[in-house]
């Protein structure tokens, strides 16, 4: 049933109607189809340019998760589940430290970590963590208990113990869920905090930003209830079957299971770096557009510019889906994940996030949804995107 919840519109910098008119349009035609909520937000130097938001936090006819929002209007105050738009957020804090010389991204990850030098992987550089090339796709084995797969140390000890599916950096695949669990035991090794705390003190806090991994009970009031479309389906580049089990393995029961496992008291009390991070889309729009702002001060210029190179590209050794990564941060690819403009950076989320930036436009923006479609039926932050370049 699509939705029928209003629409907030704000044109905050005052762009011509005309072009605010073809934004707005391209948000409403796909809020009009939608069963959920959505939030599109442009933001400058920390400032907004444009914010839309509309639809509803619960799918009509379904049930709330456990604490979170009843069925209301969808506001730039909805939180929602960022998937992996969390990696993101942990791609800048490994910048921030390596700006600080706190963290080499080209020494090796056991010089931190000495437990991580098992099985050959004494040498693999702290880059190939970021730039999904170190080959561990899943844990082996798969830790026992209910909750285990929230348990960043445990996953994480068991990785650094594993061999590799193939000499790190020899290929790029997707690290869905490991990379949560290397990167913050990682981080951890370096600060000696852990990676929730992290992101409070280096960006939400300082930034007054409403993003959180591990967030508080009192907060849950506010946080949208994801839900799948009736065909949603994951790795959609991928044929092989052989293959296709692996991806299984990798992702487990988290994404097409029964579990509700992304609307779980669990997983938002959890630190979980690889994809449990709870936003709004104008904290993130505002991020991202203050990481390219001139002068910006969050990230030093080197390591900034570091983790926007290209440290890995090719077709996903698993998923046969194009990728191309910097430190961590997702890079404009082949297939137009971040729109008509590059260079851009940022990190989509499964179901159809998106969050990032085009540098030479200064501006981050987001897109927020708790409706998840599959990667090849989606257009809507495609359109959004598409649009936005042509009238910035």
């Amino acid at each position: 049933m699509p939705s029928t919840a209003p629409l907030e519109a704000h044109n905050d910098s005052g762009l011509p109607a005309g072009d605010f008119a073809r934004i707005q349009e391209v948000f409403t035609e796909h809020l009009a189809a939608s069963a959920g909520g959505m939030s599109f937000c442009v933001y400058r130097e920390g400032a907004p340019v444009l914010r839309l938001h509309g639809g509803t936090t619960v799918r009509p006819g379904g049930d709330p998760g456990q604490g979170l929002a009843g069925p209301r209007p969808w506001t730039g105050q909805t939180r929602a589940v960022l998937f992996s738009g969390t990696k993101g957020l942990v791609a800048t804090l490994a910048a921030i430290l390596a700006g600080r010389g706190e963290l080499d991204v080209r020494a090796p990850v056991a010089a931190y970590w000495p437990e991580f030098a098992a099985a050959g992987k004494e040498h693999v550089p702290v880059s190939a963590l970021l730039g999904h090339t170190v080959g561990l796709v899943y844990v082996d084995p798969e830790p026992e208990g209910g909750d285990a797969f929230y348990d960043n140390r445990l996953n994480a000890s068991i990785l650094a113990a594993q061999r590799p599916l193939w000499e790190p950096g020899s290929k790029v695949a997707y690290h869905a869920h490991t990379y949560g669990y290397l990167m913050a035991e990682l981080l951890l090794r370096v600060t000696g905090k852990d990676v929730g705390t992290l992101l409070q003190e280096e960006l939400s806090e300082p930034l007054g930003l409403d993003i959180h991994l591990g967030l508080p009970p009192e907060l849950d009031g506010e946080v949208a209830t994801i839900f799948r479309a009736g065909d949603y389906a994951i790795s959609t580049f991928l044929t092989d079957p052989e293959r296709r089990r692996i991806v299984e393995r990798m992702y487990g029961n988290t994404l097409t299971g029964t579990k509700d496992t992304f609307n779980s008291v669990g997983m938002r009390r959890a630190q979980m770096a690889s994809g449990g991070a709870i936003a709004t889309a104008e904290s993130m729009a505002a991020l991202y557009s203050q990481l390219v702002a001139p002068g910006q001060r969050i990230v030093s210029p080197d390591a900034l510019a570091d983790a926007r190179a290209t440290w890995s590209e090719g077709v996903d050794a698993v998923n046969d889906r194009p990728l191309r990564f910097g430190l961590g941060f997702e890079l404009a690819d082949p297939i137009g994940t971040y729109g008509p403009v590059a260079p851009a950076f940022g990190h989509s989320g499964a179901g159809g996030g998106l969050h990032g930036a085009w540098p030479d436009k200064n501006v981050g923006f987001s897109f927020l949804t708790n409706e998840m479609l599959a990667e090849d039926k989606d257009r809507r932050v495609k359109d959004l995107l598409k649009v936005l370049a042509q009238v910035l």
